[in-house]
């Protein structure tokens, strides 16, 4: 019997175990439930993952590459309100494909150290990007905004952006994070900047705001979608 490479295996594993996860939450799965979702026996799989952490490990650190990725801004150019709102987009759509880590953020950072660090670290930089995308705005006149409330409104976009996922959860336990929950926090996050925009760039993100609520951030409803997910 041809066996499949260990590389091979290991992503299988760790898909399954994402899949597992986002869906029953990290604490309630067990390595025998992945083992069995991927095909394999617990032995195998304890080869590769001698224990759930490992496992939990590695995709936090698939996630990280993820959610830096994120970080970039527009370099030399003036920020442009799509900056923004490509920013906000984007790290919803980090957070959803990795959503145990945020439905289960206070009990895998009580149990994994390395993941407090970690976890800290990004939203430090996720506010640190907001930041400078709203002053780029504030530094060309887009966005009418006092200085020392730049921080605040960064620090507001974060909070709601690491916390949205819990928020749904709790007012629809039964129901999976789909686009729709993306598309209501991208919308939410949008209208906290909304008040402070030029009315050019306010009646911009007013559109945006509702292509979500309309469209729930369905990827396939054409060319503007399209372009939310580059």
């Amino acid at each position: 019997m041809e066996h499949k490479p260990k590389r091979q295996t290991r992503a299988r594993i760790r898909n399954a175990a994402l899949l597992l996860f986002n869906r029953f939450g990290e604490p309630n799965v067990t390595l025998s439930a992945i083992a069995a979702d991927v095909g394999i026996s617990h032995g195998n799989l304890h080869y590769h993952y001698p224990s759930k952490e490992r496992i939990v490990d590695d995709l936090v650190q698939d996630y990280l590459v993820e959610i830096e990725a994120t970080f970039a801004l527009p370099g030399a150019r003036a920020v442009e309100a799509d900056d923004l709102w490509l920013f906000l987009h984007l790290t919803f759509e980090t957070i959803l494909r990795h959503r145990f880590l945020y439905r289960d953020l206070i009990e895998l950072l009580s149990r994994h150290r390395v993941i407090e660090k970690q976890i800290r670290r990004v939203i430090e930089e996720q506010t640190r990007t907001a930041e400078a995308l709203l002053a780029g705005l504030a530094a060309r006149g887009a966005l009418l905004v006092d200085p020392f409330e730049t921080r605040a409104l960064a620090e507001r976009m974060v909070f709601v952006a690491t916390w949205w996922l819990c928020h749904a959860y709790v007012l629809n336990p039964r129901a999976e994070p789909d686009g729709d929950t993306l598309a209501r926090g991208v919308a939410r996050c949008l209208s906290l900047a909304a008040p402070y925009l030029r009315e050019q760039e306010r009646a911009h993100f007013d559109k945006l705001s509702g292509h979500y609520t309309k469209k729930g951030g369905n990827k396939n409803d054409g060319e503007e979608d399209k372009v939310a997910t580059l």
